[in-house]
């Protein structure tokens, strides 16, 4: 159980969204017009860390650069808005708000692409404020993100970090708040409990049971 009124901070990619059709469609999109050939494999393993950082693993560190500056042009054009709020999300919001716990974004997204996914799907209204990384590729590592995210607001009080990755769960524990990892992104249940999640749950819903009555 966390404490009453703590703060909540809410990963986007995996955790309120599914953004895969968007992501790996630009990826997709920046292979084959770099002249790579493009995989056959589920590239999903690729949402939840900086992109940029994954790509040399994926492309070589010689087509990197071109290959991620494809892949954010396609994503600037198009890719956000192939992306939607997982079923039960909003409710869940509806009745976080209600009960008077304050939410927060922490996503190593660029910030940018991150509140116009949240304004796209008026899910903007729910959150406080959105922490996310520079275009440059500042605050990409979600326990920095994390850090700085407590830092500008101030904060010494009960958190909790809600994310579908091993990365948010890590982040969490870094910085003492309550893990909280979730089964219907991109991670799976044995990657979180790894990571050493506090609580694991399976649907939006379940997130009620974890928070102490407001």
């Amino acid at each position: 159980m966390t404490g009453s009124h703590s703060a909540l901070f809410f990963d986007l990619d995996g955790t309120l969204t599914d953004s895969s059709a968007g992501i790996v469609g630009s990826l997709r999109h920046a292979i084959a017009r770099a002249g790579i050939p493009v995989p056959d494999d589920d590239l999903n393993w690729l949402i939840g860390p900086p992109i940029r950082n994954s790509l040399a693993a994926l492309v070589g560190e010689d087509r990197e650069e071109q290959v991620f500056a494809y892949y954010r042009e396609r994503y600037d054009e198009q890719g956000w808005r192939e992306n939607a709020p997982y079923d039960g999300i909003r409710e869940l919001l509806e009745r976080i708000t209600a009960r008077g716990f304050p939410a927060y974004v922490a996503t190593a997204k660029p910030t940018v692409f991150a509140k116009r996914i949240l304004e796209h799907f008026d899910l903007s209204r729910y959150f406080i404020d959105v922490f996310g990384s520079e275009l440059d590729g500042t605050r990409t590592r979600k326990d920095e993100l994390l850090s700085w995210a407590r830092a500008t607001m101030n904060m010494d009080g009960p958190g909790v970090m809600i994310g579908d990755r091993r990365y948010d769960i890590e982040a969490a524990r870094a910085n003492g708040l309550h893990a909280v990892g979730v089964t219907w992104g991109f991670g799976s249940r044995d990657e979180l409990e790894q990571a050493g999640a506090d609580t694991i749950i399976d649907e939006p819903a379940a997130l009620d049971s974890v928070l102490a009555p407001a």
